[in-house]
């Protein structure tokens, strides 16, 4: 072959990465070894992959055509390697989670996975749905579980476990003895709220497309554990998964509010780029997902001892 697994890494570095010197950085060499590596590809087979804006560079047709190819090529040297060691994990997997299911369920997961394959190496990204759509389609992740929906041609959306959103307040605030908030109640209310482009924002801006009338939206954070500290001080009411409220709920320090005319129900999904190679680790992790969540008819409900 003309080319090697060195290059082919740094074109996929550089793709993901959108500049050399970021790539660079990310595969721990020089800027001037990786900008010679792909300048070395590109020379061998009279192309280029890449288009360049000043500092920055941009796939062109070719290069998003080999992008796929490359990622599967390198994804099944690691394989190879791996078996040649005699190693008995998975390498080295990419898996970026939403915020609700980052935080709540998805490290758990990745602690068995881990106990259960101890050569394995996992990096686990917490972000919202829009930015872990986007590494997925960039294939900076190999695996992504997203609380919102994704509507990207690119990539493979497949349902996992139900889950639901609820309002909730602080158990001093006059709608925690309200056996059913209505419209009026809701739009009184200051609101704290997750950001536009997380997956609970989507769903819960869905839910009230109907409402006549503005909410008083006082405060938008990106984490949950924030919303749920600034409604337990009084600063208004949320609107997050039952599932990042169930100790809370518990504890009694937050409350639901009965909300039963809205539909707040969603599904987390996993998602990954149609064009790329599943690799065993990918095909293991999955079912340890499906595994751990069996039985429970929606995300608050499942039974394992040590969600707490």
């Amino acid at each position: 072959m003309r080319y090697t697994l060195r290059q082919l890494a740094i074109f996929v570095a550089v793709a993901r990465h959108g500049s050399i010197s970021r790539a660079a950085e990310a595969l721990s060499m020089s800027q001037s070894a990786a900008s010679s590596g792909l300048a070395e590809l590109e020379r061998q087979f009279d192309v280029q992959l890449f288009d360049r804006v000043g500092k920055s560079v941009r796939l062109n047709e070719l290069g998003e055509r080999l992008l796929p190819r490359a990622v599967e090529f390198l994804d099944r040297a690691e394989d190879i390697e791996a078996l040649l060691r005699g190693q008995t994990g998975y390498g080295t997997l990419d898996i970026g989670a939403t915020l609700t299911i980052g935080n709540y369920l998805a490290t758990l997961i990745v602690a068995e996975f881990l106990q259960r394959h101890s050569d394995s190496r996992i990096r686990l990204g917490v972000h919202n749905t829009a930015t872990i759509i986007q590494q997925v389609a960039s294939f900076e992740l190999d695996l992504g579980l997203i609380e919102g929906k994704c509507q990207h041609a690119e990539l493979e959306v497949v349902p996992w476990l139900e889950d639901e959103l609820v309002v909730f307040c602080a158990p001093a605030h006059p709608l925690a003895t309200r056996a059913v908030a209505d419209e009026e109640d809701l739009l009184a209310q200051p609101w704290i709220l997750r950001e536009i482009g997380s997956g609970t924002r989507e769903t819960f801006d869905q839910a009230m497309r109907h409402v006549e009338g503005r909410f008083d939206v006082r405060l938008e954070l990106e984490h949950t554990e924030a919303i749920k500290r600034a409604v337990e001080s009084g600063l208004g009411v949320g609107c997050i998964s039952r599932l990042a409220l169930r100790e809370a709920f518990r504890r009694g320090s937050l409350v639901p509010v009965e909300t039963p005319w809205l539909d707040l129900r969603r599904r987390f999904h996993f998602l990954w780029h149609r064009q790329k190679f599943r690799t065993p680790g990918m095909q293991a992790f999955l079912e340890l997902c499906r595994e751990m969540t069996a039985g429970a008819r929606r995300s608050d409900e499942i039974a394992l001892s040590y969600i707490r």
